[in-house]
């Protein structure tokens, strides 16, 4: 159980502190709620208490981990599948574990990617995609601006 205040994860959305916690009726049914306020945008999730440990919530990485997550994003990249399909299952699959590690692998992959060849208009969703909840984390981890962690990724997967 987390409390107001609690940084935390949910996986394909990103990172956010916990805000409040209420109790909310829906089709009929009264359930309590995580209202978790994103720290891009103003855009606030409402995560159902009861299913939270289902969908892969957890803490937010501390800040030794973040230092690693974008050690992560430095260096070579390993071949990808050339079939688009497969390509985005595997990354869409990484994505959903909500692993941090994994995402900055798909971002890192994606984003070389689009300098050497283009992406297709769903793998640049993709990227945007994973591109913010990798981004979402790392603010909080870091305790940076979301411009200033968008950059730094990117200084680190030119080197």
């Amino acid at each position: 159980m987390y409390d107001i205040g609690d940084k935390i994860v949910y996986p394909m959305h990103g990172a956010g502190i916990i805000e409040s916690i209420e109790e909310k009726e829906i089709l009929g049914e009264k359930k309590s709620y995580y209202i978790m306020k994103m720290p891009i945008g103003e855009m606030k999730v409402m995560i159902p208490i009861h299913c939270a440990n289902n969908v892969g919530i957890r803490d937010v990485i501390d800040k030794s981990m973040a230092d690693s997550v974008f050690r992560s994003l430095e260096g070579e990249i390993d071949e990808q599948p050339s079939n688009w399909n497969k390509r985005y299952r595997e990354n869409m699959t990484k994505i959903k574990s909500g692993n941090v590690f994994d995402v900055a692998e798909v971002v890192k992959h994606l984003i070389i990617r689009e300098r050497q060849r283009g992406l297709s208009t769903g793998e640049r969703k993709m990227l945007n995609n994973a591109k913010q909840i990798l981004i979402s984390e790392l603010v909080l981890a870091e305790n940076m601006k979301p411009s200033e962690v968008e950059e730094l990724i990117n200084y680190k997967i030119s080197l």
